[in-house]
């Protein structure tokens, strides 16, 4: 048609209306878009549903198949949902109920399932025949009072029947199970939340209608999903909490395990929401073949229905796990990310609805179906007490009435002479009197009466009280809230990780002294301090670590879980760690290979670790410097600013010449003496200004004179000028040990052969390692068994630098000492009294069972190694 032709200009003779198309295109394709946002695509904000959910559970409400009643076949359901409410194809309905069934799918599920409904693997579910199905309590709570006028109902598509247009829910659906749909020109993709709290989310608007959104996030905290997983960071979440639109990131859950054999295995127990696990383990095969991925020898899906997730990746042998995992985030499924968009109808109009608006349309919806169910209540229970009062006026007249009755001739007569017979009865009271049964006639019925027309007056005044009074109505509303969540809430299934940008992560993380030991083979956990309980000198030690027969315990340290630990490796590498990272385990558990949690090379090792509380503070990392040894005596100073920006690839920290290693570090305040041992029992002193400070990739300089043949140095410790307070302590491979004061080592230059140190004997063995302590402090040791004790230094006497000490711990045949550490003294619950058969006839028993003081600030010293 042409655009000049107006909607009036008509032909005649065919009776052809003349129009734009323009207009009659825009005006038709309008009309189905609104169709398909406010009849399909979008869910409702008060009661979070879709027409075609809502339709579905009216539908089996109407035929009475409740959590209590036998399942019904899911086709009976579909047809009555297509044949009265839902003209659309009977795939849409089920595929609808199917999913309201799947627990993967629903935070809550609506619909209670029997059959083959489908499988988080991608399996399809049975034909609608086979499966069964029945309402969920949850659900139920959702159509709780609709036969009570709450809400309103409109006719269905041949105006034969009336369906809801919302259900009166007690439970804020929209954020508990989220929903998603695309409609024209728009979409919603609503998240599920954790029901506890969002009902807490509630109850905290109505108690302060000015709660800012920030406030209503120590509630509602994040989005929870059904199949759990690790929400990774909390921006996105807080920008959709705010807007109604954002991002959140969801990371499968994952822990390494080791198999008998030693190879490593990366199991998921738990992947992101609405990824298909089949689908998963493919592209991770995919990428192995591609070499995208390397590392993993086998992926195997050992998900069922009964345990849940369990998809298991064997690693090769020289793998490391934890990139591995990192490539799995990466390139795979395992982390997904999420659009939030809360789009809703309100009042039959999409809006973006942040976190605050949800609630509020929630809770204004819930308050106007109180108001509602009141008023319902109201009226019936007027109407009751109304008929209730005319059997008590026709009961003190008995006999006039049964007199009348039976004068009548028909109950018409009956009932108008009853009405006006001058006793006060209405025309509904004289109806409901000749309906009356004789047995309600005697004595006992008549007190009945009585008291259910008190109690009915009772409920009028209280019901006419909770109209009058809007708090006694929130209160309410908060009350049947509080029950919602006592029924149904769950604990949070999907964790939240806070990004290190986001928040300050030491808030969350209590501050305690714990024991960090590593084995030899490259395994670390950390430990509470208080359980290693003090023992006398002389002790057989309790086992501080599972080991296999070639692994043993090689370095062991105390420092706070809020400190960050500096790793230097034997290659000369430096590494950083927080303590709280490191993970957490028994006593006697073997721990976490720190390949796994640093990326440090197959063939190099952690040789020395320091403990610094704040390497934000500016002022302390330009005061200090870190001291490092190697096993041929060579000594290197660097400032610690130069080790104070954490890399995840490691720095250099020294430069090792070709058959040394890097021993030993500490840090310094620049104003201390060094000490430096070798397994000879030869050890020197000089000034730490001996030593200037260089870059991270120096070599460094002369410490002290090794031989060539079969000495090394075995430690070194650092000791200031003016501290008078601590003595040497000095023990041998076979258990023995002694304390000598510093000043017994004169002052030399660097580079010397140094003075004796220990009388080194066949008895005793060479020397393995060398510590600077006070009276005041604990002396941990370590054996290759796995054995430790912990003994107060005090226990242990001086003695001059050529003898031999005294021994401190039993050996069993074969056993040695792999390191010793200092603890700063603390309580102990339950101190141990054994003491050693085999200790020195000269020594002097310790007088007390406790352990000898307390103290707070965790040691800075690190164990030593043979």
């Amino acid at each position: 048609m042409e655009d000049n032709l107006t909607p009036q200009e008509t032909n005649d003779s065919n009776r052809i209306i003349s129009i734009n198309i323009e207009e009659q295109m825009k005006t038709a394709y309008i009309d189905y878009s609104m169709s398909v946002i406010v009849g399909r695509a979008l869910p409702d904000v008060r009661d979070g549903l879709k027409p075609v959910h809502r339709r579905i559970l009216f539908a089996m409400n109407e035929l009475g198949i409740t959590h209590n009643k036998p399942y019904k076949k899911s086709a009976r359901i579909v047809g009555e949902v297509l044949g009265k409410y839902h003209p659309h194809g009977d795939t849409a309905v089920y595929d609808t109920m199917v999913r309201m069934a799947q627990e993967w799918s629903m935070r809550h599920t609506l619909i209670d399932g029997q059959g083959n409904f489908g499988s988080q693997d991608g399996d399809g579910p049975a034909a609608m025949r086979y499966t069964e199905v029945r309402l969920q309590r949850f659900a139920e709570s959702m159509l709780e009072d609709i036969e009570k006028e709450t809400v309103d109902f409109t006719l269905n598509f041949d105006d034969s029947l009336e369906e809801p247009t919302v259900l009166p829910t007690r439970i804020p659906q929209l954020l508990v199970n989220g929903s998603t749909g695309i409609a024209v020109g728009m979409a919603t993709n609503m998240l599920p939340h954790n029901l506890g709290e969002v009902v807490d989310g509630c109850i905290a608007y109505i108690d302060n209608r000015e709660i800012t959104i920030d406030d209503l996030m120590k509630h509602v905290k994040a989005p929870d999903f059904p199949t759990g997983g690790i929400i990774w960071g909390i921006d996105g979440i807080r920008q959709a909490m705010n807007t109604g639109r954002g991002r959140v990131v969801l990371r499968g859950k994952v822990h390494v395990d080791t198999k008998p054999s030693g190879r490593e295995q990366i199991i998921i127990t738990e992947v992101p929401y609405q990824v298909n696990r089949d689908a998963l383990c493919d592209k991770i095969g995919s990428l192995v073949i591609d070499k995208t991925i390397e590392g993993i020898a086998h992926v195997n899906n050992e998900s069922n229905q009964k345990e849940g997730t369990r998809i298991v990746i064997d690693l090769k042998r020289d793998a490391v796990a934890n990139v591995v995992i990192n490539q799995l985030y990466k390139f795979t499924e395992l982390q997904t990310s999420y659009g939030i968009n809360n789009v809703a109808l309100v009042k039959g109009r999409p809006r973006t609805l942040n976190l605050k608006e949800l609630i509020h349309e929630f809770v204004e919806f819930r308050h106007e179906v109180v108001v509602r169910r009141a008023q319902y209540e109201l009226r019936e229970a007027q109407r009751k007490a109304h008929i209730l009062q005319g059997y008590l006026i026709a009961l003190d007249h008995l006999d006039e009435v049964i007199a009348l009755i039976r004068s009548s001739a028909t109950p018409d007569i009956a009932r108008e002479n009853l009405v006006n017979a001058g006793w006060g009865l209405d025309e509904i009271q004289a109806k409901a009197i000749l309906e009356l049964r004789l047995q309600r006639l005697t004595g006992m019925e008549r007190e009945k009466i009585k008291e259910e027309y008190d109690e009915l007056m009772k409920l009028i005044a209280s019901l006419q009280e909770l109209l009058g009074n809007e708090g006694l109505r929130y209160d309410l509303i908060k009350k049947e809230l509080t029950e919602v969540k006592d029924r149904f809430a769950t604990p949070r299934r999907s964790e939240i990780t806070y990004l290190a940008d986001e928040m300050n992560i030491l808030d969350f993380i209590a501050e305690e002294d714990v024991v960090i030991t590593i084995s030899h083979l490259g395994y670390i956990k950390r430990t509470s301090a208080t359980e290693y309980r003090a023992q006398r000198r002389g002790g057989r030690g309790a086992i501080g670590g599972k080991t296999r027969d070639e692994d043993y315990i090689e370095h062991i340290f105390v420092a706070s879980t809020h400190h960050t630990m500096i790793f230097f490796t034997e290659k000369g590498r430096c590494y950083w760690l927080k303590v709280y990272e490191i993970p957490e385990g028994e006593k006697n558990s073997k721990g976490r290979a720190i390949q796994n949690l640093m990326q440090l090379p197959p063939d190099d090792k952690v040789r020395a670790i320091i403990d610094v509380a704040n390497l934000d503070d500016k002022e302390f990392v330009q005061s200090h410097y870190i001291v490092l040894c190697t096993k041929k005596g060579i000594i290197k100073k660097t400032l610690l600013e130069d080790f104070s920006r954490p890399r995840q690839t490691g720095v250099n920290a020294i430069t090792i010449v070709e058959g040394d290693q890097l021993l030993d570090a500490r840090m310094t305040d620049g104003n201390s003496e060094i000490m430096m041992a070798v397994k000879s029992g030869r050890a020197i002193r000089f000034p730490e200004e001996k030593v200037r400070p260089t870059g991270r990739g120096a070599i460094g300089v002369g410490g002290i004179e090794v031989d060539e043949d079969n000495d090394e140095v075995i430690g070194m410790i650092c000791v200031g000028k003016d501290d008078t307070s601590k003595t040497v302590l000095v023990v041998s491979e076979k258990g023995f040990g002694k304390r000598t004061p510093i000043d017994e080592y004169r002052i030399t230059n660097r580079g010397g052969k140094g003075v004796k140190t220990i009388n080194v004997t066949d008895k005793t063995g060479p020397l393995v390692g060398i510590l600077d302590v006070t009276e005041k402090e604990d002396l941990m040791i370590s054996c290759r068994s796995g054995l430790t004790i912990r003994t107060g230094i005090s226990n242990i006497r001086e003695a001059g630098r050529a003898t031999q000490g005294v021994k401190l711990i039993s050996l069993q045949e074969g056993d040695e000492i792999a390191a010793i550490t200092k603890l700063d003294e603390f309580e102990q619950e339950a101190p141990v009294t054994e003491a050693s058969a085999d200790a020195e006839p000269n020594e002097i028993p310790n007088s007390t069972d406790e352990p000898t003081g307390s103290g707070e600030n965790p040691s800075t010293e690190t164990g030593t190694e043979q």
